[in-house]
């Protein structure tokens, strides 16, 4: 598709490994685990006790006070995110006029659950009289785009995509689709999610999707591992500001990477589980080789969507074989989510990021905790710690529940 080019002129990341940018990433490249026990409630009686957590953040440094009741807690770190992504990428907004050139598309896969769990047990306990009005703003999942435009003053597109763990990449390949047609002239895009909370994590134990790994939390997450038994939750944002290349230019804007193809595709297979033979997982990262115009070999490195659950790891692999045949022994591929867990609907933005840090280090980083490689998972998934190696494409995967698959690739500048 001919249209305008798409640079990545920003991040921000607020993870379990750090509340910003640079400490989030320098955790990951060290192999630092940000995986621990559960503390954001009492989860004696829960089969899982571990979750990433993001630790000691503070949105007093990024929101009013009074507002900051009024928000749940992934509206907080989406406002957060934002400010850091806004700074970094050294846009100025008109703070009377705005501008309808910059819009906002994120992915959030569950929304308010926290808030809504709470205000649930207050309607028991206490009738309907107790709910706040703030109830319903607080919890829906496009209320983040909208905190972020109050905050920012961005009057273009504002919107959410929910599509579960592939929120996030979905948000950012319909970023770059938006200013690629020329619609905007740039995108504040990525993840978020906050549902560390007892609904989540009992809703995942009775599907037996979480690890049980209580005892060392550090090591549960164990994507491609022979003895993988769950992915981990986690929360954060990973946020991107997208941007058309000749805008970035005459702002003189630092460019991170260009956003080069995306693709997207449905299993048609079955509600929680991929399709085994990981075709429509190939199918997304095809479309988004083909809209680069490039064929396999083009591609160095895979930031796979990683998740240590059975089977998302081998159909993963599968697909990457199915995509890039003899090519695919020789791409590196990165599971992130062995030190920050699954952040779910924040996942895509998080690793879209941490694929751009890639790019612009010449750093891959490495895949913990793969002390017995699964035999059909047999690709190099940089096991043996991160790796100093420039690359200069990264496809990063995203698969969600539904059978809803999307992938990003970026170039290096």
């Amino acid at each position: 598709m001919i249209g305008k080019r798409v640079v990545v002129t920003g991040l921000a990341a607020i993870t379990p490994l750090g509340n910003d940018l640079e400490s989030s990433w320098n955790g990951l490249i060290s192999g630092e685990s940000g995986i621990g026990p559960i503390t954001r409630f009492d989860c004696s009686d829960f089969s899982t006790k571990i979750a990433g957590e993001v630790k000691d953040f503070d949105p007093a440094q990024y929101i009013p006070r009074k507002q900051i009741q009024r928000m749940d807690r992934f509206n907080q770190f989406a406002v957060a995110g934002s400010r850091m992504l806004i700074d970094h990428a050294g846009l100025e907004i008109d703070p009377e006029q705005g501008t309808h050139e910059v819009g906002i598309l994120l992915g959030c896969g569950l929304g308010g659950l926290e808030t809504i769990e709470e205000f649930h047990t207050r309607l028991l306990k206490k009738g309907p009289s107790r709910i706040s009005p703030f109830y319903i703003p607080k919890l829906i999942s496009n209320i983040a785009a909208g905190q972020i435009a109050i905050a920012t003053k961005a009057k273009g597109p504002n919107l959410v995509t929910t599509s579960a763990c592939a929120s996030g990449v979905h948000s950012i390949g319909y970023a770059f689709s938006d200013i690629k047609l020329g619609r905007v002239k740039a995108m504040i895009c990525g993840g978020v999610e906050s549902t560390i909370t007892p609904m989540a994590v009992s809703g995942f134990n009775a599907m037996r999707a979480l690890s049980e790994r209580n005892d060392d939390p550090h090591r549960a997450s164990r994507p491609f591992d022979q003895g993988r038994d769950g992915f981990v939750i986690a929360e954060g944002c990973g946020f991107l500001l997208l941007e058309e290349l000749e805008h970035a230019k005459q702002r003189g804007a630092t460019i991170y990477a260009e956003v080069v193809g995306f693709g997207a595709s449905a299993d048609a297979y079955h509600i929680t589980a991929p399709d085994e033979s990981g075709a429509g997982m190939a199918h997304a990262m095809q479309a988004a080789i083909a809209e680069a115009e490039l064929d396999a070999g083009g591609v160095d490195h895979v930031n796979a969507h990683g998740t240590s659950t059975w089977w998302n790891d081998l159909c993963e692999t599968r697909a990457i074989k199915k995509v890039f045949g003899p090519h695919a022994s020789k791409i590196s591929v990165t599971a992130n989510k062995s030190m920050i867990g699954h952040a779910l609907g924040a996942a895509g933005g998080i690793e879209s990021v941490f694929s751009v840090m890639t790019l612009d280090r010449g750093m891959i980083p490495g895949t913990v905790n793969l002390e017995h490689p699964d035999p059909e998972c047999d690709l190099d998934y940089v096991s043996e710690g991160s790796r100093q190696e420039q690359v200069h494409r990264v496809l990063c995967n995203s698969f969600g529940f539904g059978g809803t698959n999307a992938c990003i690739l970026f170039q290096g500048c």
